[in-house]
């Protein structure tokens, strides 16, 4: 067994015309976007070496690729092997004699071939948006001699032409056990997971180690969706019981522009706090899906994360009016039960009764206004000042945590979107997104509004949290397989 490969364990070898996109195909399969790990770049002949890339759960190896240098000369590599079979087909042997005998010459071609000499699996990358040329055919016929497992991938680098795919594919299928099309700047979790299965079909000595990566890669996404609804849980909480407070003196109340001024700077303050915790909400989603080219921008001034300061956000994002008003009932309704089983169920229910047309109304009427921070005044006994302070937060519409969770769950979609072959540094970008929440089951959305109210009024329900947070691990699936559809 030669120095790339692991009798224990299976390896493929992703082949390819240089800037093919077999790279990119290597940095979305293994979530990879880093350029010091995995470099892709535009550059001919970037990749010069095999690069081993192992594939490891819990510290264990189960798999590994094998990023070659493309081909370089492959007809005249193809007549050469040619020569070696002399009058016969060219098979392994005459492969094996290549890469021994033919290094000056060939040196792209026999670093790209000894791995599969060695009993490496061929993934070959192609583009079906440029002709089949005799390059092309050439290459094909030489992984077709060696004998191995082989699965070609279309990747498509420009505007489809369904004829030249048509082409690729019906050569193509006649040299490969497999044909599939894995676009790498575009696949998602559900891509990755095929391509493996694909990997599957025609590697059958290792079927049990793949079949092992796949059941990991479902175990670690599952994971994944936990460690998410609970950055967004945190997220919740504390942005809901956030306040922000600043002394206030005798001056600062009897002088109308010294209290405006300081109601302006606790607003800005406040913000900023809430964009800081936006920001740190979304790097905790960007590491736990492994990327480092998207970027948590938030402009604290305009808020640009939410748009808070635009009516359209409240106009699409969050719930209806309709759903604000049943959800404020529920929740209008629930407090109210509180003091029918204080008094034993002597005021005959009608507590319950005038909280849900309170709760509702409340919700209906405020919840198409644009946010303004509750002030208050708070006592700081004799701390500082007169022992007075303003008090500022949360915006006043309650539709504002909702809001919130519609962000998130926004962006989260957009992370898990994003391709790890793709290279373009990019902000989360919300244009455009409607609203998820409004697809919640009532259910769901009665339970979020109890504890958003319970987080309000500054005590968050830690009995409802597991429930909470199970109802956001749901959320967050239905979302990746809405945009899977």
């Amino acid at each position: 067994m030669g120095s790339w490969l692991n009798d224990e364990i299976p390896a493929f070898a992703v082949v390819g015309r240089v800037n093919a996109g077999k790279t990119a195909t290597l940095a979305t399969l293994l979530e990879i976007d880093d350029d010091e790990l995995l470099r892709i770049s535009a550059t001919p002949g970037e990749t010069t070496n095999v690069l081993p890339l192992p594939v490891r759960y819990d510290g264990e190896e189960l798999m590994r690729f094998l990023d070659t240098p493309g081909f370089q000369q492959p007809v005249e590599a193809m007549r050469e092997i040619q020569k070696l079979a002399d009058t016969g087909v060219p098979g392994p042997a005459e492969i094996l004699r290549f890469t021994r005998e033919c290094r000056q010459r060939f040196p792209d071609e026999v670093r790209l071939l000894e791995p599969l000499m060695e009993g490496a699996g061929v993934i070959y990358v192609v583009d079906p948006c440029k002709p089949l040329r005799d390059s092309f055919l050439a290459e094909i016929e030489i992984l077709r001699w060696t004998g191995r497992p082989r699965l070609a991938l279309l990747n498509p680098q420009g505007e489809p032409n369904p004829e030249l795919e048509r082409e690729w594919r019906d050569r193509l299928g006649t040299a490969f056990n497999l044909v599939r099309t894995f676009d790498a700047h575009e696949a998602r979790f559900d891509e990755r997971r095929r391509l493996l299965e694909a990997l599957l079909q025609i590697e059958e000595h290792h079927a049990t180690h793949i079949r092992r990566v796949i059941a990991a890669m479902e175990n670690e996404m599952d994971e994944r969706r936990e460690e998410a609804a609970e950055a967004i849980l945190d997220f919740l909480e504390k942005s809901l019981t956030l306040r922000v407070s600043e002394a206030i003196d005798v001056r600062d109340r009897s002088v109308p522009s010294r209290g405006e001024k300081k109601r302006a700077d606790l607003e800005v303050r406040y913000f900023k706090k809430l964009a800081d915790l936006e920001q740190a909400c979304l790097r905790r989603l960007l590491t736990t899906y492994r990327h480092h080219l998207l970027k948590p921008e938030v402009d604290p001034e305009r808020h640009s994360g939410l748009n808070l300061s635009m009516a359209e956000t409240w106009r699409k994002w969050g719930l209806n009016r309709g759903q604000l008003t049943a959800a404020g009932a529920a929740a209008g309704g629930a407090a109210g039960a509180v003091i029918d089983f204080g008094v034993g169920g002597h005021s005959f229910f009608m507590g319950a009764a005038i909280g849900a047309v309170v709760g509702g109304s409340a919700a209906f009427f405020k919840g198409g206004a644009l946010p303004e921070l509750r002030f208050k005044g708070i006592s700081l006994g004799k701390v500082q000042s007169d022992g007075q302070a303003l008090e500022a937060g949360p915006p006043d519409n309650p539709n504002f945590p909702w809001i919130l969770l519609d962000s998130m769950l926004l962006r989260h979609r957009g992370i898990i979107a994003r391709a790890h072959g793709r290279r373009d540094k990019a902000e989360l970008d919300l244009s455009g997104e409607e609203s998820l929440v409004r697809t919640f089951p009532g259910p769901r959305r009665a339970l979020l509004q109890k504890w958003f109210a319970s987080c309000l009024k500054g005590s968050p329900d830690r009995g409802k949290e597991p429930e909470v947070f199970g109802e956001l691990v749901k959320s967050l699936e239905e979302a990746e397989v809405a945009s899977q559809v």
